[in-house]
């Protein structure tokens, strides 16, 4: 079987073409030239690295999806078997349901994730043999390609526990052996340890952004870094751990002092207001080349749908000029979700849409939507060209009060920061500050509720509470303690196919 590497350049981008056979872990780069006719320039390496970027950008979906569809901000109401407009859930609930299996798996094929990981394999092969890239832009790189390879596999760990390592650069493949077996979690949790201190030993002193942010950077792999390190702390790993975590986190604070909450919870989302001055790393989307198309798809209504709809107080109807969200609603908000938010809380209506339906007796809330990633009007349409943040420095602060909760230190200054932006004239500390609110008899839950409050649609919930333990996971969720297997999730039938070597996760019916 013939494998190339593809090159498609897109303006200034570059999408690394998917793999020619389907196979489930994707192991061999494809394309349209050889591999012995590139790698020839500094340029090609460079735009390599936007490459994939862009790549990462196809994964989005995915990461979302992931990070968050099991957890409890979405699902239809209470015998509803569809959203408040009459839009069919289309066997996404089948995530915040815990009812996945091998034929329903949620997420196929690894997230699509080794595509890029075999790419990421083949940069760090070729940046470490060459001489033609300059040596500032080799390390760069090489932080770049080492950090996202551990933020991979650390989706890979979260989901599935052990998974098939792979590290080498593939660039041909006999399919009759392919079949690899999964590595167990310790020495998948390895690799992603080894993966970031490789990574920031690149970087060096090199604490600096490029693409506006849209570049993974060292303040990436620190940030990974403390995530990972607090996950260990959560499950075993106690003070050392947690001590790592601060440490990380506090080297982004001490060498990049412009990181900041911006004013307005709302301007950090906006789509003229990239790379600000929260934002850490963020999944970039621009007009006329690339859109959030994964939010349309699923998380907003047809605009012909919510026009029979109200705002929050029922003054205003819905209009399919400034309301045209042009979405299919197959994942809502539940309003349980909306209704823990604080009215005076600005993130509230910052990251959600109420919907009222005027009945004889007034109006009632019957249903709610995303709203974080409001896009921009173009031509009459909406455009979803919102950056999407991975890491910000509101995230940098509430990691570091956990780690301080871990360590038995106090953790009010992070937390009331986060809180005083988010209610802004509102803010009252003796009434929201820590530790004032019911909430926060149990800093551990306080940290969980604050990190919702902040992050939803981000990708973090469902993380969070595997990352505080299982008994978070069973008292936010619906699903319980006598199926406790279903924390990681199936492998698909197609993976299980393609490559024999693999086993079904423990619980789940064998293949």
């Amino acid at each position: 079987m013939k494998k190339i590497f593809k090159i498609t350049f897109l303006g200034i981008v570059i999408g690394l073409g998917m793999t020619a056979c389907n196979t489930s872990l994707d192991l061999a780069p494809i394309s349209s030239i050889s591999d012995a006719n590139y790698w020839k320039t500094a340029d090609q390496f460079d735009a390599f690295v936007s490459g994939i970027h862009s790549r990462l950008r196809s994964h989005n979906a995915n990461i979302q999806a992931l990070g968050e569809m099991r957890s409890d901000i979405f699902g239809t109401e209470a015998n509803s078997a569809s959203t408040f407009t009459g839009e069919a859930t289309q066997g996404l609930e089948r995530m915040w349901q815990h009812t996945l299996d091998l034929d329903n798996s949620g997420v196929s094929n690894f997230g699509g994730f080794y595509t890029n990981i075999v790419q990421l394999n083949l940069l760090i092969s070729k940046l470490n043999t060459t001489n033609i890239v300059s040596t500032t832009n080799k390390n760069y790189y090489l932080g770049i390609a080492y950090g996202m390879r551990a933020y991979y596999y650390f989706h890979l760990y979260r989901t599935w526990g052990s998974v098939v390592i792979q590290t080498e650069p593939v660039l041909s493949i006999d399919i009759a052996n392919l079949a690899k077996e999964a590595s167990p979690e310790s020495a998948v949790m390895d690799l992603i340890k080894s993966d970031i201190d490789k990574s920031i030993a690149s970087f060096g002193s090199d604490y600096s952004f490029r693409n506006n942010k849209g570049y993974w950077s060292k303040a990436a792999s620190l940030m990974l870094k403390a995530e990972v390190s607090l996950w260990n702390s959560q499950r075993g790993g106690g003070v050392a751990d947690a001590t790592t975590a601060l440490n990380a986190l506090n080297e982004i604070r001490t060498n990049i002092p412009t990181l900041t909450l911006l004013p307005s919870f709302s301007n950090v989302f906006a789509s003229n207001n990239k790379g600000n001055n929260e934002i850490i790393f963020a999944i970039r989307y621009v007009l006329n080349e690339a859109s959030m198309g994964f939010v349309s798809s699923s998380f907003v209504p047809q605009t012909g749908l919510i026009a029979n709809f109200y705002d929050l107080n029922g003054s205003r109807q819905f209009n399919v000029n400034t309301d045209n969200w042009s979405g299919l609603l197959r994942a809502p908000v539940r309003i349980a979700t909306f209704k823990k938010f604080d009215e005076a809380d600005t993130r509230r209506l910052s990251s959600i849409q109420p919907a009222f339906e005027k009945r004889s007796t007034g109006f009632e809330l019957v249903g709610c939507f995303t709203n974080k990633f409001q896009g921009e009007q173009n031509a009459g349409s909406r455009v979803y060209t919102n950056d999407y943040p991975i890491y910000r420095f509101a995230d940098l602060l509430l990691l570091t009060a956990e780690a301080k909760i871990l360590l038995g230190q106090d953790p009010s200054a992070e937390i009331n920061q986060v809180r005083a932006r988010a209610f802004g004239a509102n803010y009252v500390a003796s009434k929201y500050g820590f530790p004032n609110q019911a909430r926060d008899k149990d800093p551990k839950n306080a940290i969980l509720d604050e990190r919702l409050f902040e992050f939803i649609f981000e990708g973090k919930r469902w993380y969070d509470l595997r990352r505080f333990g299982n008994s978070y996971v069973f008292a936010n969720t619906t699903l319980s303690s006598n199926e406790a297997y279903k924390v990681l999730w199936p492998i698909d039938r197609n993976s299980l196919t393609n490559n024999r070597s693999l086993v079904q996760m423990a619980g789940y019916p064998s293949f």
